[in-house]
């Protein structure tokens, strides 16, 4: 019974048991600043994938915003016509479950519902209107990849630090140290020669030599910026695919021919056709219970095989 499993009073020791399995004490993946940034990219990406339509005039405006946020966030929320505020929708906890092991009633916690107006029996004095069958939200789907980008942004900005790697040079003596100063900063001037003196080559006592330089060898060997942003790309390309967003492949093809396009199309709407479906039978249900006509729709459609058609016709110009 997957709605039951919303909660779980886990001690603080347990908690920590469970997050260890994932993600290492030492590694900081949740909870700071570049993950909530990405959190909330992702759910407004995620947003952009369903229309509602002829929604009650109350619920339009920052009230439509709270309600996609609910769907997306718990699966699901609760319908009810109540004296105080009329016809509203309220998230809530489900419990109870009929021969099909399907939630019976609906509890709401909100302050400005009297104690009557707390519990609701799903089909006579509620109705649901649920984003996804197994009464879960997408914020699962959003937290993996939040995580993963917000991991490989930090990683990025060390690259970039380390990109400015400058030369380290060790110095024999103070007269080679300021010598080679002033060469960088001729060098940095843009000077197209230096002439430096040639007594400088060789220690005059022990003939070695003056400097010992610090390079770093085999660069194209490591992860490089290049890579990293070029992986960043591609998860944002398959939390796209994951979502419903139509996306043009990362590993473009000299040529896309319409099979792959149509494919690259289903591969990308394949979990949003099932929130839709999930979405038009809820919604039916609830229309005709309180006399309402909410539509929801497919933002995206087909864009893959028109902008592969696109492609190809400017790969031929």
């Amino acid at each position: 019974m997957a709605y039951i499993a919303h909660y779980a009073p886990l001690n603080f020791e347990q908690i920590n048991a469970i997050e260890g399995t994932y993600t290492p004490s030492m590694v900081k993946s949740f909870n700071n600043k570049v993950f909530m940034l990405w959190e909330r990219a992702l759910f407004q990406r995620a947003a952009s994938v369903i229309d509602f339509e002829n929604l009650p005039a109350e619920w339009e405006g920052p009230v439509k915003d709270f309600f996609i946020y609910c769907l997306f966030k718990f699966g699901y929320v609760g319908v009810m016509d109540v004296a105080e505020h009329g016809l509203i929708f309220q998230p809530g906890t489900l419990t109870g479950y009929n021969i099909y092991y399907q939630p019976v009633k609906f509890l709401v916690a909100n302050p400005h519902l009297s104690i009557s107006a707390s519990e609701f029996n799903i089909g006579e004095t509620c109705e649901l209107i649920k984003l996804t069958p197994d009464y879960f939200g997408i914020w699962d789907i959003i937290s993996y990849y939040a995580e993963k980008l917000a991991t490989l942004d930090n990683a990025i900005n060390m690259s970039l630090i380390n990109n400015k790697f400058a030369f380290m040079i060790a110095a024999k003596n103070k007269q080679a140290s300021e010598a080679f100063k002033k060469m960088i900063d001729k060098v940095n001037c843009g000077e197209p020669a230096v002439i430096y003196d040639q007594k400088l080559l060789n220690d005059q006592q022990d003939k070695t030599e003056p400097w010992q330089l610090w390079s770093r060898d085999h660069m194209k060997e490591n992860y490089l910026t290049t890579m990293q942003l070029a992986d960043f790309n591609t998860l944002l390309h398959n939390f796209d695919k994951e979502i419903g967003i139509p996306t043009i492949p990362v590993e473009k093809k000299e040529r896309m021919i319409t099979d792959e396009a149509n494919s690259t199309v289903i591969d990308a709407i394949s979990r949003s056709e099932i929130w839709l479906k999930t979405l038009e039978s809820s919604l039916e249900v609830v229309n005709n219970h309180y006399g309402l006509n909410i539509k929801a729709s497919r933002h995206y459609k087909e864009e893959v095989s028109n902008n592969a058609e696109q492609n190809n016709a400017s790969r031929d110009v």
